[in-house]
C-alpha cells in the first residue's frame, strides 16, 4: 500500500483510499494475524466505481404566478446508477397535491395558496444524494401568516414584534390581538382587542396592561382580498412596579470652606475721593467671586457702599462724601454664596478737606424713605407752582378781556 499514494490502513484493519480512481477496481481480502498466525482471510469483496448524481437541469431560484394558472420547474440529473428525483414541499405535513411528469418536473395544475413557499428536488442513486431548492410565489391571495411572533414584557406593556409573511400580490396591513387570561373566566370565551399597526412597522407597543397578569397576542395580516391566518398564539406577563426598600440616604458630607477677610485696608485723599487699597484674602478654598465695600457715617449703622467689586481688583475710588463728616470703611470676600468676616475698619475725616460736587454724593448715605420725601415734597411744590403759574395767567387774560370789551361798548343815553 506505501506504493498507492493516498492509500493508508487504519488501526482497526480498514483501508482508506482518499482518491478513488481504476488504481482501486478490483477484489479484495483481508487477512488478521498476530503472534500464533492466522485463521485464515476473508471472503473477497469487489470495489466498484460508481458516479454520484450530478443536476443537468437545476430549477431558478424563484417562481411568481398566478393562483389558479399551472407551474411548470423543471430538474434532471444523471449519475451511475441513474438517480431518481423527487420532490419535496418544505414544512409540509403530509402528502402534497404536487405532481411529476416524465422529465423529472415538478407540475403545478391548478396553482394553489397551500403550494406557496420553498420546494426542494432531490437526486438519489446507490452512491449519493444531492438537493436544490427553488421558492413558488403564488400571486392574487390573501396574506399568509406571519413568523417568528415574539413579546418583549415591559412595565405595564408589552412589544410584540413579528417577520411579515409573503403578501399574496398585494399590499398587506398587520392588527395587533391580545386578551388577559383571567384565572377564573366568567365564561368560557375571552374578548380580544384588537390594535392597528402603523403602516410599514413590524412592531407594536401595547400599554396600560395590568401588571402580572397573563396576556395573549396574535398577529393577523390583511391585504385587498381578505385577511390571512392569524399567527401563533404567546403568551406573556407583563412587569409590575418593582417592590424594592428605599436605602437610607448616605450622611451628608460636611464641606469646609477657608475664607479668610481682605488684609490690610487703607485710605489715602485723592483730588478725586478717597482711595482704598487693600491685599486680597490669605487663605481661600474656592475662587473668589468679588468683594463687596460697607460704610457708615457718624457711628451709625453699617450699609453696603457697593456690591460688586471684581475679585481682581485691589483698589476702589469713594467719591461724593460729604464735607466735614466723619465716615467708618470696612471690606468683605464673598466665593459663591460664601462671605468672608470683614476686614479691618479705615477711619475717614472729610474735615478740612475740599467740598467734591454734589452730583458724585451717593445716595446711599441717605435712608431710602427720607430720600424718597424729600423727592416726593420737590415734585409736589413743582406742580403746584405750575398750576399757579397757569391760573393766574387764565385770570389775566380774562380781565384783559372784559376791560376790552367794556371800551367797545357804545355809552347808554338816557331821555328825560
Amino acid at each position: 500500500l506505501s506504493q498507492l499514494p493516498g492509500w493508508s490502513v487504519r488501526p482497526d484493519g480498514s483501508i482508506v483510499i482518499a482518491t478513488g480512481n481504476d488504481d482501486a477496481l478490483g477484489l479484495y481480502r483481508c487477512t488478521p494475524y498476530n503472534s500464533y498466525g492466522t485463521a485464515g482471510e476473508s471472503r473477497p469483496t469487489r470495489v466498484l466505481l460508481k458516479d454520484p448524481p450530478a443536476f443537468t437541469v437545476r430549477p431558478k431560484e424563484e417562481y411568481f404566478q398566478e393562483v389558479g394558472r399551472e407551474l411548470v420547474i423543471p430538474c434532471a440529473a444523471h449519475g451511475d446508477p441513474p438517480p431518481t428525483i423527487t420532490w419535496v414541499k418544505v414544512g409540509s405535513v403530509g402528502k402534497s397535491s404536487a405532481q411529476v411528469d416524465g422529465n423529472s418536473s415538478l407540475v403545478l395544475r391548478p396553482l394553489i395558496k397551500e403550494q406557496h413557499g420553498v420546494w426542494e428536488c432531490t437526486a438519489t442513486n446507490q452512491v449519493a444524494s444531492v438537493t436544490t431548492a427553488t421558492s413558488v410565489h403564488v400571486l392574487g391571495t390573501s396574506p399568509h401568516a406571519v413568523t417568528n411572533v415574539s413579546v418583549l414584557p415591559l412595565l405595564l406593556a408589552a412589544n410584540i414584534s413579528w417577520e411579515p409573511g409573503f403578501d399574496g400580490g398585494y399590499f398587506q396591513r398587520f392588527s395587533v390581538w391580545y386578551t388577559p387570561l383571567a384565572r377564573y373566566p366568567p365564561r368560557a370565551h375571552h374578548d380580544w382587542v384588537s390594535l392597528s399597526v402603523p403602516v410599514g412597522a413590524q412592531h407594536l407597543l401595547v400599554e396600560n396592561l395590568q401588571p402580572d397578569t397573563s396576556y395573549q397576542f396574535s398577529v393577523l395580516a390583511q391585504n385587498k382580498l381578505g385577511s390571512g391566518p392569524f399567527s401563533q398564539i404567546v403568551t406573556s406577563v407583563p412587569r409590575g412596579f418593582p417592590v424594592t426598600t428605599v436605602p437610607p440616604e448616605p450622611p451628608a458630607m460636611t464641606v469646609h470652606v477657608f475664607l479668610s477677610p481682605p488684609r490690610a485696608l487703607m485710605a489715602n485723599e485723592t483730588a478725586r475721593g478717597v482711595l482704598l487699597r487693600w491685599d486680597p484674602p490669605a487663605r481661600a478654598s474656592v475662587a473668589l467671586s468679588g468683594y463687596a465695600l460697607e460704610l457708615r457715617q457718624d457711628k451709625g449703622g453699617w450699609e453696603v457702599l457697593e456690591r460688586s467689586i471684581p475679585g481682581t481688583d485691589t483698589q476702589v475710588l469713594v467719591p461724593g462724601l460729604i464735607k466735614d463728616a466723619f465716615y467708618e470703611f470696612r471690606l468683605v470676600a464673598f466665593a459663591g454664596s460664601y462671605i468672608s468676616d470683614p476686614s479691618n475698619t479705615v477711619n475717614v475725616s472729610t474735615a478740612g478737606m475740599e467740598v467734591y460736587p454734589s452730583r458724585t454724593q451717593l445716595p446711599e448715605l441717605l435712608p431710602q424713605p427720607v430720600l424718597a420725601g424729600v423727592i416726593g415734597g420737590i415734585c409736589f411744590l413743582s406742580v403746584a407752582v405750575i398750576f399757579s403759574t397757569m391760573a393766574a395767567c387764565i385770570m389775566n387774560r380774562r380781565r384783559a378781556a372784559r376791560v376790552r370789551k367794556r371800551r367797545q361798548d357804545p355809552p347808554l343815553v338816557f331821555s328825560p
